[in-house]
């Protein structure tokens, strides 16, 4: 079986109660929040911080793992597996963006009003919730709707 790992982060500042996002523009696009693989060697949570580095300047702290997506292909044994963490402590400087994209501040009530990554809204639902687990079944040529379970 061939599995890809990612993971996506949640970093919330816990006076504004703003979150923040990633306008990306590579691989797909629209608002999401910062994430990425896990590499070789690396276990989930440390490339949750890395990846929030990488992709934001900022050092983030005690990440809580706080739900999974899952994604299986429907004609293959491929699986693609997001771990979804949460935190509201973080310090550094942010930057404006990378190649990745730029990484902003905003309100979670305003974040419907954003033009939203594939599939994004979904992973929301997650975030969001006291739900951990969102699946779903792909294929190239049509996805069927994920289900939060």
């Amino acid at each position: 079986m061939e599995c890809e790992l990612t993971n996506m982060i949640m970093i919330e500042n816990p006076e504004t109660h703003e979150v923040l996002v990633q306008k990306r523009v590579k691989y797909w696009t629209g608002i999401t929040f910062p994430g990425g693989h896990i590499e070789k060697g690396e276990s989930f949570t440390d490339s949750a911080i890395r990846e929030v580095k990488e992709e934001t300047g900022l050092d983030i702290k005690n990440p809580t793992l706080c739900g999974l997506v899952h994604w299986c292909h429907k004609d293959s044994d491929e699986r693609y597996l997001v771990a979804l963490y949460k935190t509201t402590e973080y310090s550094g400087t942010l930057l404006d963006g990378t190649d990745e994209g730029k990484v902003f501040w905003v309100k979670k009530d305003e974040l419907p009003t954003y033009e939203l990554s594939p599939n994004f809204s979904e992973y929301l639902k997650v975030f969001l919730s006291d739900k951990n687990e969102a699946f779903g079944l792909w294929r190239k040529d049509a996805e069927d709707p994920m289900s939060i379970l």
